[in-house]
């Protein structure tokens, strides 16, 4: 929800609009927001910057960083002029933004000089004193982190109607779409460079992202998108092939990364999309009482599952992808340092017994690690391939608990959201918690939230689930609200049923 500081109801700022309904006199107010030249751009810059900041390699590099810190500083200076000129500041309300806001409390508290150096424990880092065993990484996550929160607070207040949703989704369907075939033309042409050009020794690029898996995240998050209007039925009959075109596509370049996380989180997120398609709203549950049209809907959209996994994976061994599926039912490669997670996630959790509560600094995982592998350290480890028991490592408890509280918000606001009388709201919606869905199940192999551009677009899927009722469409609204209206007036009329 967003609430305005000062002078809500300025004639400036909103105007009202009032409706009296003929069964009951029932006012209908909705308040519509003036679009300064500085909201515009400010919506144009996140549209820009989910774009560019998945284009700059990810924005895993310490300039690209810098550009996508500077447009959410210009992002901060259009909402002071948007807030000037309409006389009153607007931000969101909504709760997610708490978490963030505790990372950055959480960070800042680790960098204070709290520890004993005599008693580390780490014989390689003696004089540190701060919480933080790494301090420069902490403050640089915090970098990602304030710009991470500017972003996502712009795009609860700044996506304020039906129309500018539209535009967001069709934003991320179109540059998916486009990702997925440049992200294939290139795995066939030269699978070992990004643009053709840059070589990296260390991991298996995939797109513009250097490691494969990342790409694979972006995929589940882009993808889940147009499914969700496709499972909701919110697209038109005409547009559904179009629709589900896209979201194939990108499907398939999801599988050609050959990551084995990906691939299950893609099944997971058709999975998910099936079972809450299939939950009819509470008001849908006493209009229709026909438990037949329900089962069969059901059947529909279990049916639709099943047949897009099939034809994804069909695909795949028409380009010629069989070596992906014989890696996923396959053995694991010794050659790839990826494939030891078991290791990796055993000596995290004996950092997590060793610092519990505050955890050992945001980012500070690949120093700390080495003080506690018990192998030879031919490979440098700088994630654990498993962001829950990281986010204990860096974060302890205190980090872990801001997480949950993250993610049982998001789905228990998500699911509100879906109870909207618009269909593309709703259809919006389900793609959206889809999408997050689908990330944390792959967090549970590999780190790809740890790339910014696959954090900002979560984050505006997470937005897109949970913001408040401005985007909906007013005529849906109203119809929902007339057609509740004459139920009640026909119970009126017909009167209370007799004894028996």
């Amino acid at each position: 929800m967003t609430t305005l500081i000062s002078s809500p109801e300025s004639s400036a700022l909103v105007s009202r609009e009032s409706e009296a309904r003929v069964v009951k006199p029932i006012g209908y107010v909705t308040y519509r927001i003036r679009h300064t030249l500085a909201s515009r751009f400010a919506f144009l810059i996140l549209c820009v910057a989910i774009i560019l900041s998945t284009l700059a390699y990810g924005t895993v590099h310490y300039w690209a960083l810098a550009v996508f810190f500077v447009g959410g500083i210009a992002i901060l200076i259009l909402w002071l002029v948007d807030s000037w000129m309409l006389g009153s500041v607007r931000v969101s309300r909504n709760v997610l933004q708490l978490t963030l806001v505790g990372m950055l409390a959480l960070g800042a508290i680790q960098l204070l000089p709290l520890r004993n150096p005599g008693n580390i424990g780490i014989a390689s880092i003696p004089l540190i004193k701060t919480v933080s065993f790494d301090p420069y990484s902490t403050r640089l996550i915090l970098v990602e982190v304030v710009a991470l929160l500017i972003y996502f607070a712009a795009t609860l207040v700044f996506i304020d109607t039906p129309k500018r949703l539209r535009l967001l989704v069709r934003t991320v369907t179109i540059f998916g779409f486009f990702l997925a075939i440049f992200g294939l033309t290139q795995s066939f042409t030269s699978p070992n460079k990004v643009y053709w050009i840059r070589e990296s020794a260390q991991s298996q690029p995939f797109g513009p992202f250097i490691n494969r898996h990342h790409f694979a995240g972006y995929m589940e998050l882009a993808l889940a998108v147009p499914l969700g209007l496709i499972f909701s039925g919110s697209v038109e009959k005409e547009k559904r092939i179009i629709y589900l075109f896209a979201a194939g596509l990108m499907g398939v370049a999801l599988i050609m990364t050959n990551s084995r996380g990906g691939i299950i989180s893609l099944i997971a997120e058709i999975l998910f999309l099936a079972a809450i398609s299939g939950l009819r709203r509470r008001h849908k549950k006493r209009e229709s009482p026909e438990k037949r049209f329900r089962i069969k809907s059901a059947a529909v959209k279990a049916g639709l599952a099943l047949a897009l996994v099939i034809a994804l994976f069909g695909s795949v061994v028409l380009l010629g992808g069989e070596d992906v599926l014989s890696r996923l039912v396959g053995s694991v490669n010794t050659d790839d340092p990826t494939t030891g997670r078991a290791h990796f996630w055993a000596v995290t959790t004996e950092i997590i017994k060793a610092h519990p509560l505050l955890g050992t600094g945001l980012g500070a995982f690949a120093v700390v690690y080495t003080g506690y592998d018990s192998r030879n350290g031919i490979f440098r480890l700088e994630q654990a391939h498993n962001d829950y028991l990281q986010v204990l490592s860096d974060g302890g408890i205190v980090g872990a608990a801001i997480g949950l509280f993250f993610v049982i918000n998001l789905f228990r606001m998500g699911f509100a959201r879906r109870e909207s009388g618009d269909n593309f709201r709703r259809g919006v919606a389900t793609g959206a918690m889809a999408g997050c869905f689908a990330v944390l199940v792959h967090s549970f192999f590999d780190f790809t939230l740890h790339t910014p551009a696959n954090a900002l677009l979560f984050l505006v899927l997470a937005a897109m689930a949970t913001m408040n009722g401005r985007v909906e469409d007013v005529q849906s609204r109203r119809k929902k609200r007339h057609h509740r209206e004459s139920r009640v007036s026909s119970v009126m009329v017909r009167g209370p049923e007799p004894a028996q």
